[in-house]
């Protein structure tokens, strides 16, 4: 079964595939930038992580942190403009083009196989790439023990949610409609994986200090 045509679309997401059409890479730069920067900000609001600027900052980066905005949120937004944006617009587009006119049921599963198999394992080495210089990696060696640490957990993740993700868009979502659909799922997953990480690591961070804590209390007194 193909994808059902779009109608009855609402004028504002009738312009936004205008401009898909029209410009496709920058309106997904910009689009992925955005989501990702809320991504962040999202993601520490739900995990409760304080964000502190430092005494001597402007007024403005004050009045930045109040909001729950950080440095890392930029960061995130640049990730999402210039490489994630970017990358995933030319490996869907090639996998739409491969797979163009075909709706055989074989030709579904192809498409996802090679979604799966040849998309998904770049996606998610520049995705944990990224992530390492943005959390602080300044050679190499960190990057690659980022990407080898993180691989095989993230793409676990991605094998279960592109498939049915792209089932549900093979069969009910319009073609010009892939686009704000993957965005929407995206952007939840990654809202959720974000908060996760910080929700761990802030157990991390409080299980230290409670070891510390007792470490120091228990040590004989000079």
């Amino acid at each position: 079964m193909s994808a059902p045509p779009a109608k009855n679309i609402n004028p504002l997401l009738a312009k936004y595939l205008a401009q898909l059409a029209l410009h496709p890479l920058r309106t997904k730069s910009l689009t992925t930038g955005t989501l990702c920067f809320v991504q962040e900000i999202l993601g520490s609001k739900l995990a409760g992580v304080p964000i502190r600027a430092p005494k001597d900052s402007s007024p403005a980066v004050h009045a930045l942190a109040a909001a729950g905005v950080d440095l890392k949120a930029f960061k995130m937004g640049l990730y999402g403009f210039l490489v994630s944006a970017p990358l995933s617009h030319y490996l869907v587009t090639q996998l739409q083009k491969a797979f163009a006119g075909k709706t055989s049921p074989a030709a579904k599963v192809s498409q996802i196989l090679a979604n799966n198999l040849l998309v998904a394992p770049i996606q998610t080495a520049a995705f944990l790439s990224s992530m390492a210089v943005i959390n602080g990696a300044t050679s190499l060696s960190e990057i690659i023990k980022t990407v080898k640490a993180g691989f095989f957990s993230v793409i676990r993740i991605q094998w279960v949610v592109s498939p049915a993700s792209l089932i549900i868009a093979q069969n009910f979502i319009p073609v010009e409609l892939w686009v704000p659909f993957f965005n929407m799922i995206q952007f939840v997953f990654g809202t959720y994986f974000n908060y996760r990480v910080k929700k761990l690591r802030l157990a991390a961070l409080k299980k230290e200090k409670e070891k510390k804590e007792r470490d120091d209390k228990d040590s004989p007194s000079l």
